[in-house]
């Protein structure tokens, strides 16, 4: 009986080390491979730029730095925030401080854009986060910040349906997921990536919703992580900042 006891308790042992393992290695390899900052908007200040003071756009997130610094504030992170005509002004839906500068697309074209379900990113007035498809968002007037990109990630808990396990067609990609606990998380791949195995990095993190930002142009800036990106020729982008 005492034997048994005793092999028991070492099963049960030696599978929780295993799991640990595994759970430790698997946090390695998410790190080698993606660059991952998640923000809690009911604790941070988390916007979307586009242009500065001067009617300008900002197009890198060196310009965005500087101007931010000037507010007497310091950038913690900062990313591409979706997709751009050649004169860098938004391909889709773009809400700032509530005012609408580019209306909802719901267009049919090529590009991974127009590869339905696309999606909104969106913030509320009352600092709440939101990924939907296209054709389920409304404006109901209470909303912050949206940005429009495609294709959609993950859609209530599923793979995208367009995307092949084992796709040869990878590029650098970046994109956005709300998590469980309604925080954020922003991730760009340090390496080329199909679209599946992106997809299914925030869904692994838990995200019921995931988009798209866009491909090889994606930058980041993450100082905290040794990650620093400051050019670009960007359209909107989206920052995370604090007072210095």
């Amino acid at each position: 009986m005492r034997k048994n006891i005793g092999f028991i308790l070492t099963a049960v042992l030696f599978l929780a080390l295993a799991e640990k393992f595994v759970f430790a290695q698997n946090k390695k390899n998410a790190c080698d491979r993606f660059v991952t900052y998640i923000v809690d908007i009911k604790k941070q200040e988390l916007k979307l730029y586009w242009k500065n003071d001067a009617n300008e756009n900002f197009k890198s997130i060196e310009n965005l730095k500087l101007w931010v610094e000037k507010k007497n504030k310091k950038l913690l992170f900062a990313a591409n925030a979706g997709m751009y005509k050649t004169d860098n002004s938004p391909l889709g839906l773009f809400i700032e401080d509530k005012k609408i500068i580019s209306p909802l697309n719901k267009a049919n074209a090529t590009g991974n854009f127009y590869l339905k379900p696309n999606g909104v990113f969106y913030i509320t007035d009352d600092n709440v986060p939101f990924i939907c498809t296209t054709s389920k968002f409304f404006n109901n007037g209470k909303i912050k910040y949206a940005a429009q990109s495609g294709p959609m990630l993950v859609i209530d808990e599923k793979i995208h349906t367009a995307f092949t396990k084992g796709s040869a067609n990878v590029n650098i990609r970046n994109g956005v997921g709300i998590l469980p606990d309604n925080t954020i998380v922003f991730a760009m791949s340090k390496n080329e990536i199909n679209f599946y195995d992106f997809a299914i990095y925030f869904k692994n993190m838990g995200c019921k919703n995931a988009l798209y930002l866009d491909g090889f142009v994606s930058r980041t800036y993450l100082p905290e992580q040794n990650w620093i990106q400051t050019d670009g020729d960007f359209g909107v982008m989206i920052g995370a900042t604090a007072n210095k």
